[in-house]
């Protein structure tokens, strides 16, 4: 099968294509624990909006002036998004898996959709329905689970690890960004990605600079160099890609539950890759997760 009738092929498979888009979202997290001693975490996120921005413009330049005259006046509304969104929670992830595990950050990504929901409500007075004020608490147990490390008194003593403190500033941020993607200018998903990934870019270089003067600044060996093709073409750009094609495909109802597979993928590749061990407070607190949002969203389907 040539190159362009797999790619025309894959294109019709809404299962896979949502399955390689959690998939590679969950390797960003990999991506980081391996980047840690071959790259700094500003110059990281700067390098890697700046090569997913210069690939992505050379084939969005057309739709990109065909969208100007609605991007202009929401230019400084979606340079925050992408400040938000992709530089603030690509920092802190990064930042994050200095002093914790990839495992531990890809399961508390889980609790991202608690994150909009709570966001939602504060913001739009969003009202949740039974299964989601059941479905929610149960995520947050499920976190509180891992980063005490099932040791409860841990919440006492307040020793958390501060990467998994960063992580949960991190996915708040992401909801931030979540909940203000719903007021985007109608444009179109490929302009909106290349405005979004260039404003990450931009809002990553004061960062940059910050690590410059106090000479914390790792510029990439060939394993940094890595790690960051694989975030700039596979995390940010190919999981867009797929997503938004399975969304058309199979609808979002449907989509969102592949959401659920990141913490679990994001699991399985840190104990092969990293070689990271899986404790039973991760067993327990993936579970309260994973279920508390299916059961969350199970109600939503039926409201």
């Amino acid at each position: 099968m040539s190159g362009k009738r797999f790619l025309a092929w894959l294109y019709r498979q809404p299962y896979l294509l949502l399955f390689l888009a959690t998939l590679f979202w969950a390797g960003n997290a990999i991506a980081g624990k391996l980047a840690v001693g071959h790259i700094s975490p500003f110059v990281f996120t700067s390098l890697r909006w700046l090569l997913a921005s210069a690939i992505v413009i050379m084939v969005s330049f057309p739709q990109l002036k065909s969208d100007w005259q609605l991007i202009r006046p929401r230019l400084a509304f979606l340079f925050s998004l992408g400040l938000i969104g992709f530089t603030l929670f690509n920092n802190l992830m990064y930042v994050a898996l200095q002093s914790t595990t990839a495992m531990n950050v890809a399961i508390i990504q889980a609790a991202l959709p608690a994150s909009i929901f709570i966001l939602n409500f504060l913001i739009y007075r969003l009202r949740a329905n039974s299964h989601q004020l059941i479905g929610f608490p149960i995520t947050v147990l499920g976190v509180i689970a891992i980063i005490a490390q099932g040791q409860w008194q841990v919440l006492t003593q307040l020793s958390f690890v501060i990467g998994d403190l960063l992580m949960l500033v991190a996915i708040t941020c992401y909801g931030v960004y979540s909940v203000m993607l719903t007021k985007k200018p109608q444009i179109h998903w490929l302009s909106l990605i290349t405005v979004l990934a260039m404003s990450a870019f931009l809002a990553s270089l004061p960062f940059v600079f910050i690590e410059i003067v106090n000479q914390k600044q790792l510029w990439p060996d060939q394993t940094g160099w890595i790690v960051v093709l694989y975030t700039a073409v596979f995390a940010s750009l190919c999981s867009q890609v797929f997503w938004i094609r399975g969304l058309e495909l199979i609808g979002s109802n449907a989509a969102s539950l592949f959401i659920n597979l990141v913490p679990v993928l994001g699991t399985f590749l840190a104990i092969v890759l990293l070689g990271e061990s899986l404790y039973w407070y991760h067993v327990c607190g993936l579970l309260l997760i994973v279920g508390g949002i299916t059961f969350a969203q199970r109600g939503k389907k039926e409201s």
